[in-house]
């Protein structure tokens, strides 16, 4: 079939931009469509000169200064209710502490220094040389005993026992307490006045005043106090009012002279006077027995026994505890323990701080032969009781609480009459110091529950043995015979 040739009348043309038309010149629907144009936005940032722009404009400026003032208004509130917090919130506070009620005192009688063998150095200059022994045990305060002949004391109390030394070394004794930073005191109670004041009241009259100026005299040389006891003729309200007064004649803020008594009995003895106050105005340290005298040792039923006794009495005015009776050796350990965790000032006896367990021959009776001159390691158990209790507020002047166990507690032998545990706490805030003992002959597993308020959690920091350390849960401790622990308590979240 023919094509149509260009011009044919029956059929249109196509132009050369691709559309149809019809003769008559007009167009119709192109043969291709071609697709739409599309524009894609393309986000670019600002230029500087748009962004100075902007930011210099109103809007912005005062939407920035109202940023900057909710940001300050916000951050005083913060303030303010730190501020109100710290201020509601209840605050401990803390005692104001007399240096004798800080330190711990040692007794120690210079003619355990006496060498027969050697006159070079008297056993006042051995004194003055282990003062700086004593100051690395934590001894604050030392009580030396039998300073004075025992013959005619009355007339040579402003001379010592020249078997002892002199008093030019006594002075350097002084001077180098005061380096040490080791207080000296006077024990008095070798002084029997009870004679003369009975016999010739005239002659007493004369003895109080030369006992005045005596007391003076070693006031001035710097000693730090007096110690006499309650069965003393000078156990008088006349006599205490008198020594309080010179007492307070030289003492000052930073140098506090004081008056200490022994208590020998249960009680102390009444005075006749309206305002007696024998913890307090008249003298500063009661010290009573934490196991009473006795002319024969003490067996462990009869130390547990005292002990709890002691315990249950352990709260009132500051007390301060030493050692009476005979402790048997594998307790000692335990008692010093006891002793430098009480509330209270500790008076510990020279001897006590040498450790029975490395040598069980060595008793006290040894320990003073021998010398602090040959027991050139201090006891660490000592160390350690002396350091917490410098550092720790509730061993300091906490509460005091003694602990009674219920009666599932037992011991490792079913049906035993052995000895039963002795617990008692130190609070002071949220701080916890449990202080556990078994002085009998059998171990002691305690009851999970027999002290339900108490923190489930702790860590060591001490024991008799010095063979606990680190964390401890309440419900898996197990006390070995003659033991006791010191442990510093925890809440469980934060154990």
């Amino acid at each position: 079939m023919p094509l149509q040739a260009e011009g044919d009348p029956g059929y249109g043309s196509t132009t050369p931009g691709g559309r149809f038309t019809f003769l008559d010149g007009s167009e119709t629907v192109p043969l291709l469509i071609p697709e739409p144009e599309v524009h894609q936005y393309i986000w670019k940032p600002l230029s500087k000169e748009e962004l100075e722009k902007c930011a210099g404009g109103p809007g912005w400026k005062k939407f920035r200064s109202r940023l900057v003032l909710v940001f300050w208004i916000g951050w005083l509130i913060m303030l303010g209710t730190a501020i109100a917090i710290i201020i509601q919130t209840p605050r401990a506070v803390y005692p104001s502490l007399h240096w004798w009620q800080r330190d711990v005192f040692f007794r120690l009688q210079p003619a355990l220094f006496m060498d027969v063998d050697s006159t070079e150095t008297s056993s006042i200059s051995q004194v003055s040389k282990q003062l700086p022994y004593l100051k690395s045990l934590g001894v604050g305060a030392v009580i030396l005993e039998g300073l004075f002949p025992h013959d005619d004391s009355l007339l040579n109390l402003t001379e010592i026992d020249q078997q002892l030394g002199t008093l030019p070394q006594f002075k350097r004794l002084i001077i180098e307490s005061h380096k040490a930073g080791v207080k000296i005191m006077l024990d008095l109670c070798a002084l029997d006045l009870s004679e003369q004041q009975n016999n010739d009241t005239e002659l007493w009259s004369h003895t109080s005043g030369h006992m005045q100026d005596s007391l003076r005299y070693w006031l001035e040389q710097g000693v730090s106090g007096f110690a006499i006891c309650d069965t003393d003729a000078v156990f008088t309200a006349k006599t205490l009012m008198e020594w309080s007064v010179l007492m307070q004649e030289f003492s000052s803020q930073d140098d506090e002279r004081i008056l200490m008594v022994w208590q020998t009995g249960n009680t102390l003895p009444v005075l006749n006077t309206s305002n007696h106050v024998v913890n307090g105005s008249l003298v500063e340290l009661v010290t009573k027995s934490l196991i009473p005298p006795s002319h024969h040792p003490l067996s462990v039923p009869e130390v547990a026994e005292a002990m709890e006794a002691s315990l249950q009495i352990a709260q009132g005015d500051w007390p301060s505890w030493t050692v009476g009776g005979g402790v048997p050796w594998e307790l000692q350990r335990a008692i010093l323990i006891l002793m430098m965790t009480l509330p209270g000032t500790p008076i510990i006896k020279y001897g006590d701080e040498v450790n029975p367990i490395q040598d069980s021959t060595l008793n006290t009776s040894a320990a003073n032969q021998q010398g602090l001159g040959q027991l050139k390691q201090p006891l660490a158990l000592f160390r350690s009781l002396s350091q917490s209790r410098a550092r720790e507020e509730a061993l300091h002047f906490g509460s005091f609480s003694f602990l009674t166990f219920n009666a599932t507690t037992s011991s490792s032998t079913p049906n035993s009459t052995a000895t039963p545990p002795l617990a008692f706490l130190r609070s002071w805030g949220c701080i916890h110091f449990l202080v556990l003992f078994n002085l009998g002959f059998e171990p002691h597993t305690l009851d999970p529950d027999w002290a339900p308020s108490l923190p489930k959690g702790g860590v060591f920091v001490t024991s008799s043995g010095l063979d606990r350390q680190g964390p401890v849960s309440l419900r898996s401790i197990k006390l070995q015979p003659h033991e006791a622990i010191v442990i510093k308590l925890f809440e469980s979240d934060s154990f």
